[in-house]
């Protein structure tokens, strides 16, 4: 018998490592890895050295309360609260193993078997890969040219089963960071249907946009319709620590913290610790990570002329990601591992973010390039300018 597990399709990121099983590549010509969008770099030096300090607390290698550090959850409440305008509390704050976690501790609490969640396409893998496993069905919300997802549309697909909207702005795969209006529009919708808004915001410092990207927090009753999820790996490189976050209704923490204590019983206390030292200490520091990634997602736009000329076509571009519409007749399931031997790039096919059968994914890529410096984004917009493939031929007209 098949478990739903095992009826998931396997992680897309350890898949495309398979490609490079068997692979050389010369010093003059070295394969430039864009598949993945987690800091390859350790946290800061200061960051280091302080949870260097950390090891000889007791306190760093035991449990901790299941929903958070109480002293982690305060400082989180009060950086929210100053970046969105808002009241956000302590109560309102549950500490996770990560931010995927909080994705799957989100849904256990929200959902049976058998409900719905709307999801836009493309979407991030892990979460459809989390509703799989768990009967949950995913609900694709199509996208239009903009890679922004339509409100009047996702009303649409609401039915009784439904359970949530849950979108990641600035997204993931796409980049795309959407607007406030329509998180604006898809809150009110959330609202008047009863239904849970699930906004994951791992990439939140890194919006190009100064300020609160939304003003969700400032509703009347938000945490009635919102969940907001965000995770530390990406601001302070603390990826392998594990530590991530859920804003909400104290009474969904309640619920929460039962899968918490099942599944983890707590995040893990060290990584706690060095986030609240990242939160009171390195505000500096990760207004320098902004600006650099936002330094290199301009040097990838304004590489992307190059190939326009091409029949490329940059569809979305922020955050860790961009994601590339190719000119080729094959599909991107075929083109994104044949890349790794003609041009010496490792990116994604953007079928790893849709639907099977979706005709959108074999015509696209997904290209994180946090881990990349201009010069070797200069260096991936002339291997792709270089390949010589068979063009898709353009669509048919009439007279």
């Amino acid at each position: 018998m098949t478990t739903r597990t095992d009826a998931t399709f396997f992680p897309p990121i350890p898949e495309a490592q398979r490609w490079l099983k068997g692979k050389t590549f010369s010093a003059e010509r070295p394969l430039i890895n864009l598949a993945q969008a987690a800091p390859a770099d350790p946290p800061p030096p200061q960051m280091r050295d302080a949870m260097a300090e950390m090891l000889s607390d007791p306190a760093s290698h035991l449990y901790g309360p299941v929903l958070g550090l109480p002293e982690l959850r305060d400082a989180l409440a009060q950086d929210w609260s100053a970046h969105y305008g808002a009241t956000v509390r302590a109560e309102n704050v549950g500490i996770t193993a990560g931010c995927n976690q909080a994705f799957a501790a989100t849904l256990a609490a929200l959902t049976h078997e058998g409900d719905e969640v709307i999801v836009p396409v493309p979407w991030y893998f892990n979460h459809k890969m989390w509703m799989d496993m768990t009967g949950v069905r995913a609900v694709p919300l199509p996208c239009g040219d903009d890679l922004i997802p339509d409100p009047e549309e996702a009303r649409k697909l609401i039915t009784p089963r439904t359970k949530a909207i849950a979108i990641v702005t600035p997204n993931n795969p796409t980049g795309v960071e959407y607007p406030a209006e329509t998180l604006r529009s898809l809150f009110d919708l959330c609202q008047e249907t009863g239904l849970r808004l699930i906004v994951d915001e791992t990439y939140r410092d890194f919006d190009s946009r100064e300020g609160a990207p939304h003003d969700l927090l400032q509703r009347d009753g938000w945490q009635n319709t919102l969940v907001q999820l965000y995770s530390f790996s990406k601001a302070y490189r603390l990826t392998g620590h594990r530590v991530g976050a859920i804003f909400t209704a104290p009474k969904l923490l309640h619920n929460i913290e039962k899968f918490q204590d099942t599944v983890a019983i707590c995040a893990p206390s060290f990584g706690q610790m060095a986030a609240c030292w990242g939160l009171e200490n390195l505000r500096d520091w990760t207004r320098g990570q902004r600006a650099e990634i936002l330094s290199r997602r301009a040097a990838l736009v304004d590489g992307f002329a190059l190939l326009a000329a091409e029949g490329w076509r940059l569809r979305g571009c922020g955050a860790y990601f961009a994601y590339v519409e190719h000119p080729f007749a094959m599909g991107a399931s075929e083109l994104a591992p044949l890349l790794v031997d003609q041009a010496q790039v490792l990116v994604l096919p953007a079928t790893m973010f849709t639907p099977t059968g979706d005709a959108s994914g074999e015509r696209c890529l997904r290209v994180a390039f946090a881990n990349a410096n201009e010069e070797q984004l200069r260096s991936f917009v002339s291997r792709l300018a270089q390949l010589d493939l068979p063009a898709l031929a353009p669509p048919a007209t009439t007279a």
